[in-house]
């Protein structure tokens, strides 16, 4: 018989070609499995929905960060029927503890395109942030400031040219501090620069230079004025020498008087001899009319001399 009859083995190739097959297809398998593991899609997961006006830079697989780490990953974007963007986050459930009922979301976009979501915990001691929440996230789009940014850069530089123009603001303000410095070093200096012109400079000085002659005149005024009153040849002095001899008259009639007082308690006592004490009261009377002339005299010679007085300052009895 003939070996056609027997079965074909198969090429060693081929079994090596198969291995190398299967090989491939569980390693593919395995990177696979890894990756969805390691990007959490075997792990449990809370569900957590932001809703913006626009999610443009939005993509699925963006990380949701918190302090810099992320904790969640977007799974799919919807448009919702009221127009607003839903944005359906996952958060593992190892990580759902960091956000609160009082976290605030945001959504932000760079000059360069790139799109980044963040949350914030301000009390970490709120209660957790429940499954399935619904948040509103705050926008800012650097991008979209762009266009008032050179609307205000442009009229800066638009104010900026008008005021260095040769008839602008600037070359006006130049303009008078030059002639307020030329002012300065001239014969009136700051005065002139006060009033704006030489004529009421000049009349202000003319003023306070008479204003400083009258002072000095009342300054010499005033020094002769003092000479005359407390000089030693001055009122003062006279008028105390004066006073001190119109003490003493008075204290001459004074004692004439006690005297007199003495005199008539003797009369009293003494009734017999009237004759000889009235020739004694008619001597006693003399020296007091005496006295009380010689009063009268000081008085009206400190009247005279005090210059000050309207009115007789003493009287006598």
């Amino acid at each position: 018989m003939s070996d056609d009859s027997a079965p074909a083995r198969p090429d060693p190739m081929e079994r090596k070609a198969l291995a190398l097959l299967v090989l491939l297809a569980v390693l593919v398998a395995g990177a696979v499995t890894y990756v969805l593991y390691a990007r959490g899609a075997f792990e449990a997961a809370q569900r957590l929905v932001l809703i913006v006006d626009d999610a443009e830079g939005v993509t699925v697989g963006m990380d949701l960060s918190f302090s810099g780490f992320p904790i969640g990953r977007v799974r799919r974007v919807q448009l919702a029927d009221d127009g607003t963007a839903r944005i359906v986050i996952d958060v593992p459930l190892r990580e759902a503890h960091r956000l609160r009922e009082s976290s605030v979301f945001t959504l932000t976009r760079g000059l360069l395109g790139t799109t980044h979501i963040r949350a914030f915990t301000g009390i970490p001691t709120d209660p957790p942030l429940p499954p399935d929440a619904e948040r509103r996230a705050l926008v800012g789009d650097a991008a979209a400031e762009l266009p008032r940014l050179v609307s205000d850069t442009r009229r800066l530089v638009q104010n900026l040219t008008e005021l260095a123009a040769a008839d602008g603001a600037a070359a006006q303000t130049l303009a008078n501090l030059r002639d307020a410095s030329a002012r300065l070093q001239g014969p009136q200096g700051a005065l002139g620069v006060l009033f704006g012109n030489d004529t009421d400079a000049r009349k202000l000085v003319a003023a306070i230079e008479r204003t400083n002659a009258l002072l000095a005149r009342l300054d010499s005024l005033a020094a002769q004025a003092e000479r005359q009153a407390f000089g030693a040849q001055g009122l003062v002095p006279e008028a105390q020498a004066t006073l001190a001899q119109i003490n003493a008259a008075l204290a001459e009639a004074r004692a004439s008087l006690q005297r007199i007082d003495a005199i008539l308690a003797d009369g009293q006592a003494i009734a017999g001899n009237l004759r000889g004490a009235s020739d004694e009261l008619a001597t006693l009377r003399a020296e007091v009319d005496a006295n009380l002339r010689k009063v009268s005299r000081m008085i009206d010679e400190v009247n005279r001399r005090w210059p000050f007085a309207r009115e007789p300052a003493l009287e006598l009895p």
